[in-house]
């Protein structure tokens, strides 16, 4: 039995049958990373020893009948912008390189608290700025579907480290996509939770009110698996909200005898199909997928969301001005990197910043910074802040009559590596189908559709906020129909 070939709910029922034990899992695991980490790179930092002891201490546990956590016994990776005590977290930048926090992060004590086994720290575009993992520190990311391609970004080592089997589940970050463009391209699921839904205490802030910790799992149970033990309200995060819980996902849905899409009140809005794909055998793919939905029982309606064009600037506006602040932070005096060379205080924080940060990061500061100056933060930032308000109107009444909206996950397929790097427009409009779901705070889901060329292809479906249910129960009810 090949057991990094299974899914992370299967290894842990046959943990709890006994067919296998945590230190199994982690020792198959472990050499698969040391098989194929030299051709992927999807991990920073390997936490092999540690790992280890955890997998003892759960089989302990089995041995003398004791209750195990829900994620007992599975071995995670962790986006690297996510604090681990006494474990490097550099979010793949020179400025943090090495960096050693002394606390966890609140999603970090709840896997620990499940029996979670963390094997390490995935590889990430810089302080989460990119979307191919091609402006890390540490180097790229390679797609585990196609090498020569990127596994998209920012979350792309977590990404690909699911999909090449070096682990089941991982942690992403999600800012405009972050979690669900990495996961259509590496041909995984990718779970956004709605804003709030998943505390962010210990997670290098990007941009506050966009950031939301994701999970990856190569099916939907498992993302749930994932998602039911890190959900919940944390006093400690002014932005976790009490509507969260920690059961998302109950009841006899699990019963693969439903029919899950039966009755289900789907939307396509009419503004997605004008943003227009780079590949037509994408967009064949996503009408196939709504028929799909249609032959199952669900009743499909148009919708309008009139403010749709304009939430690529709104949110390139809105991230950019919180990336400015949040990252002044980073001048050589308290931690991180600190230059040698400087005589004066102001050459410190200079020569800090601009020996530390790469392009794309300092790119987008000087971006932020020109949004929030005087006398254009009311022109641009406040003005961006608007439209965002008109933008979560638009979704709000789209869910007035319909349970979930569905789109594709990306305009384009996983790209070549070095082909729009330096192309940032171009880059950007890869988020077209997801950072409106950011803006607005909703939860959204890619689960794979197929290929085209080759290449994986996703299938976004978003709900409301905290109606993560919805999206659960549609994501399984797909996955059932066309396995």
């Amino acid at each position: 039995m090949d057991i990094t070939s299974l899914k992370a709910w299967e290894m842990k029922e046959k943990l709890l049958n006994k067919e296998i034990s945590s230190k199994d899992i982690v020792e198959a695991h472990i050499k698969r990373i040391e098989e194929i980490e030299p051709n992927i790179n999807a991990f920073i930092t390997l936490n092999k020893e540690e790992a280890l002891k955890a997998a003892d201490a759960v089989d302990k546990k089995l041995r003398n009948n004791e209750n195990v956590g829900v994620l007992a016994g599975v071995p995670i990776g962790i986006k690297d912008n996510i604090v681990t005590k006494g474990m490097r977290t550099t979010c793949a930048s020179k400025m943090l390189e090495n960096f050693i926090p002394p606390y966890d992060a609140t999603v970090i004590e709840k896997i620990k608290k499940s029996d979670g086994i963390i094997i390490g720290k995935t590889n990430m575009d810089e302080f989460a700025m990119g979307g191919s993992t091609e402006t890390s520190y540490f180097g790229t990311t390679k797609n585990p579907v196609d090498p020569s391609r990127v596994p998209g970004g920012s979350s792309g080592g977590s990404a690909a480290a699911v999909c090449s089997n070096e682990v089941p589940l991982a942690l992403g970050t999600d800012t405009g996509g972050s979690v669900r463009q990495p996961a259509s391209y590496c041909g995984v699921v990718g779970l956004k939770p709605t804003y709030g839904m998943i505390s962010r205490y210990g997670v290098v802030s990007m941009a506050n009110t966009l950031d939301q910790v994701g999970v990856f799992g190569r099916d939907v149970k498992d993302a749930v698996l994932m998602l039911n033990a890190i959900a919940g309200h944390d006093r400690r995060d002014s932005t976790s909200s009490r509507r969260s819980n920690s059961g998302v996902f109950i009841g006899d849905d699990d019963n693969e005898s439903i029919n899950l899409l039966e009755g289900l009140k789907v939307a396509l809005p009419k503004e997605y199909a004008e943003m227009g794909v780079s590949n037509k055998k994408i967009q064949v793919l996503f009408d196939e997928a709504v028929k799909v939905f249609e032959r199952q029982g669900a009743k499909i309606d148009f919708v309008s969301i009139p403010h749709l064009k304009y939430a690529l600037e709104t949110y390139y506006i809105i991230m950019t001005s919180e990336v400015s602040s949040n990252l002044a932070r980073f001048d050589g005096i308290r931690y991180g990197h600190r230059a040698e060379d400087y005589k004066t205080l102001d050459e410190l924080y200079t020569n800090s910043r601009t020996e530390g940060f790469g392009e794309e990061v300092k790119r987008r500061i000087m971006i932020g910074t020109y949004s929030l100056s005087a006398g254009y933060a009311e022109e641009h930032y406040k003005k961006a802040l608007k439209v965002r308000t008109l933008i979560k109107q638009d979704y709000d009444n789209a869910f007035i009559d319909h349970d979930i909206i569905l789109s594709l996950t990306s305009t384009m397929l996983p790209f070549e590596f070095n082909s729009i790097i330096n192309d940032p427009v171009e880059m950007y409009k890869s988020d077209l189908y997801t950072v409106p779901i950011n803006i607005a705070g909703l939860c959204s889901m890619s689960i794979p559709m197929g290929k085209v060329d080759g290449l994986p292809v996703g299938l976004q479906i978003t709900g409301d906020r905290f109606m993560e249910k919805n999206i659960i129960k549609a994501a399984l009810g797909y996955e059932r129909a066309v396995l």
